[in-house]
């Protein structure tokens, strides 16, 4: 049997009493990664290493609101999220689709301990 075109993985979870869904995909030039706890892709978000950093020992990385809200929180979670995803991917870019109802810090550990079950890279 052939190997996928596109590989994916999904997972659900609790996190803090809501059920959370993860899904992953890998294209070629992007990670795609649908966070949500609404059964919705919601704010879509282009997270991106920034090349113009001058520390490599921190990379920057680089957040743009492609559709939905583009609220400064959206931003925060976003580049918390994506940086992880891409510095786990090999620093690729990652497209985040973000629809949730609990961004706490604990949350998104708990969020990030998900996506760890569902690599694609």
């Amino acid at each position: 049997m052939a190997a996928p075109i596109i590989k994916s993985k999904q997972a659900q979870k609790e996190v803090n009493g809501i059920p959370t869904e993860v899904v992953c995909t890998e294209f070629s030039n992007y990670i795609f990664v649908v966070l949500t706890q609404y059964g919705k892709i919601g704010t879509l978000i282009s997270v991106t290493p920034d090349s113009r950093s001058n520390d490599i020992s921190t990379p920057s990385f680089s957040t743009k609101v492609l559709l939905g809200k583009d609220e400064p929180m959206t931003h925060v979670c976003a580049k918390n999220l994506g940086m992880f995803v891409s510095q786990e991917a090999g620093s690729r870019p990652v497209l985040l689709g973000l629809a949730l109802k609990d961004s706490s810090i604990d949350a998104v550990k708990q969020i990030k301990e998900i996506i760890k079950s569902c690599q694609v890279w």
